[in-house]
């Protein structure tokens, strides 16, 4: 037996009811739907949830969404520590030239080249910066992040403790 010679059996398939053709006929008028009802009417559209309001209707529209628990940095480059002119590069110097405000986190990224052993502090480094400031010689900080632990996630602040 081949595949293309497979057909079901004697009697396992039917004829579709044909319903809804006038009044006369014994699938006519409600065509077996009963009176009335959600699944007498014609369709329930996509999405129904019985009444509750929708899931599409109770997200946000085109805001887009923000995570509270975001960690944003102010990038400086290397090209931007080798033009300071200084060999420590502490956080209060990128605040006084300006690199940086008060109460930003800073990371140190890879792009320009060192040519002097420079002693960066930061709250990160990117791998190549890491990798260019220790082959020129200088040494890597990193500095304490201002927060200890991440605050509770919504819903959380309720529990018996």
């Amino acid at each position: 037996m081949k595949l293309h010679e497979l057909k079901a059996p004697r009697g396992a398939t039917h004829r579709k009811k044909v319903v809804g053709r006038g009044i006369a006929g014994k699938g006519g008028k409600t065509a077996g739907r009963g009176t009335k009802g959600q699944k007498a009417r014609r369709q329930i559209p996509a999405g129904f949830e019985g009444g509750q309001l929708p899931l599409i209707q109770r997200i946000p529209k085109l805001k887009g969404f923000t995570n509270p628990f975001r960690v944003a940095y102010t990038p400086v480059n290397l090209d931007a520590l080798a033009a300071l002119g200084v060999t420590d590069v502490t956080y209060e110097v990128l605040v006084d030239r300006g690199l940086a405000r008060r109460r930003d986190l800073v990371k140190v990224l890879g792009r320009g080249t060192l040519s002097t052993a420079l002693h960066v502090q930061a709250h990160a480094f990117s791998a190549t910066a890491r990798a260019a400031i220790e082959s020129a010689g200088g040494t890597v900080v990193v500095l304490d992040k201002p927060f200890a632990v991440r605050p509770p996630a919504a819903g959380n602040q309720h529990q018996n403790r």
